[in-house]
């Protein structure tokens, strides 16, 4: 049976339609080429653990992590950075794929191009063909020709990695595909629609739907922040009523200030105003429904809500990102210095009972893990080259830190001595640029946390970010002349981990 070069990732928060989701690539993959792993990313804050309910699913590399509940953008950031595959396949958790959904997606990959670097599905939302459909049913009939929709959207890993992957900063199911697309057929390559489909069925939704909506508009505003004024037609995305919107609040908020201040004639110009505002927004959202009292009485009640809560959620979204920088997410690789950064410093050890790790360091390691991040030891081991410790008890204490800490992904030990001029002993930037080589990690992508200046100056020689988190044995100058200075071991995993890197 052909394994495909994927990982399919699927963001949840538990949704009973995932296990429909999960059953329609089981079948396919039964009878043709299959993924080369599932990762289900469980995104709800607490709960029963998943994995029990979904035993009964034949999924070969069938994986189900937590997130916890930092939103969509964030799950799927966890699932593909687990992924060790060349292509990530994201689908949305309330979407059914094709019965030949793994075969054309096959396919897929199989004909891009070198220069694509992601690989759109095509999406088909089931309507009623009884009736008009509804406003909440053409909102969601959008998602077919919306532009780089991850209900179904394939990338290379590498493209990912380069762009820091999605933006958490969107905290919805809104924008942070469009977010991506941009950031990544902008410096990595085409995005191009393959042949694979997915029905995106219509869920059930109560009343006020379209007014929980209106948060989407802080993403609005990050949207023109990171991207400029024309971001909506950069994405394809339609122009929205926001100006409207605005307009017909202040014409309610002047309404009412007016009356209050005894303008009577003023505030009635003010609210025929908004009366006629709410009266065009409903009629444009009913017209093209099913016009049956429910609906008419949605639109009416939601129209006149929709306005101000838009227009609060836009004057939020501003604040909030006024200052919003290029997203740069999590690194591929962190790298770390063993004695003084992972384990308490025993100079030239060559004991592995004397190995003991620093407070916090296996949390700090498993954080990282946690998420995908790949983690590696370099180490200098100057005392192999003047005899004071031989390889093999070098050899022997890694293995004990790696007992304690591990596993890591990658390891490297420079045994010369000062005088030796090699280009691995740091500051040279050789074991971080050998590390970064062996797991195919641009150096850009890689942060290396030591506690001396020699650390992060190789990190700086090899094109990678240092972090220095000082010890008794950090000189001042060492501090002073670090580009980024953490507490403690823990702080600077976190300050990573919040992408100030």
């Amino acid at each position: 049976m052909d394994t495909l070069a994927t990982t399919v990732v699927i963001p949840t928060v538990g949704r009973p339609s995932l296990r429909v989701l999960l059953d329609a690539l089981a079948a396919a993959a039964a009878t043709g080429p299959a993924p080369q792993a599932v990762i289900v990313v469980d995104d709800r804050v607490d709960g029963d653990p998943l994995a029990p309910t979904l035993a009964h699913i034949a999924l070969r590399n069938l994986h189900v992590v937590r997130s916890g509940g930092g939103g969509p953008a964030t799950a799927r950031n966890v699932g593909w950075r687990l992924a060790r595959t060349e292509w990530v396949s994201f689908v949305d958790d309330d979407v059914v794929p094709d019965p030949d959904w793994l075969g054309r997606l096959g396919r897929d990959l199989a004909t891009a191009a070198p220069d694509v670097a992601g690989i759109a599905g095509r999406v088909h939302v089931p309507l009623p063909q009884h009736r008009r459909p509804t406003d909440w049913e053409r909102t969601t009939a959008g998602l077919a020709t919306a532009q780089w929709i991850t209900a179904d959207l394939t990338y290379r890993r590498s493209a990912l990695a380069a762009v820091g992957g999605f933006d958490e900063r969107f905290p919805r199911a809104f924008r942070e595909d469009a977010d991506l697309g941009l950031r990544i057929s902008r410096s990595q390559g085409r995005i191009t629609t393959g042949q694979r489909q997915v029905a995106h069925p219509v869920r059930p939704a109560d009343d006020w739907v379209s007014v929980r909506q209106q948060a989407g508009n802080a993403d609005d505003a990050l949207m023109r922040r990171l991207h400029g004024k024309a971001w909506r037609s950069l994405v394809g995305a339609p122009a929205g009523r926001r100006p409207r919107h605005v307009a017909v609040t202040a014409a309610a908020a002047a309404a009412v200030g007016l009356a209050l201040t005894g303008r009577r004639r003023a505030a009635a110009v003010a609210a025929l105003g908004w009366v006629s505002g709410v009266a065009e927004f409903a009629a444009a959202r009913i017209a093209p429904g099913p016009r049956d009292s429910d609906e008419i009485r949605r639109m009416l009640l939601t129209s006149v809500l929709i306005p101000p809560v838009a227009s609060w959620h836009t004057v939020k979204g501003m604040w909030i990102h006024r200052r919003a920088r290029p997203w740069r997410g999590t690194p591929d690789l962190v790298l770390f210095d063993r004695d003084g950064t992972l384990v308490h410093d025993v100079p030239y050890n060559g004991d592995p009972q004397l190995v003991t790790p620093v407070d916090g360091a296996g949390d700090a390691l498993d954080r990282l893990r946690n998420v995908g991040v790949r983690v590696g030891v370099i180490t200098n081991q100057s005392g192999v080259a003047t005899g004071r410790i031989s390889a093999d008890q070098v050899d022997a204490v890694n293995a004990q830190v790696d007992h304690f800490l591990g596993p890591f992904d990658v390891w490297q030990v420079c045994p010369h001595g000062r005088d030796d001029g090699c280009g691995c002993r740091k500051p040279a930037p050789g074991m971080v640029k050998a590390a970064c080589q062996a797991l195919d990690v641009p150096p850009a992508r890689c942060v290396v946390i030591g506690d001396i200046g020699s650390d992060v100056e190789a990190a700086a020689a090899a094109g990678a970010t240092g972090i220095l988190v000082p010890t008794a044995a950090t000189r001042p100058e060492e501090v002073a002349g670090a580009s980024s200075v953490a507490l403690d071991l823990q702080a600077a995993v976190e300050q990573v981990l919040a992408g100030h890197w």
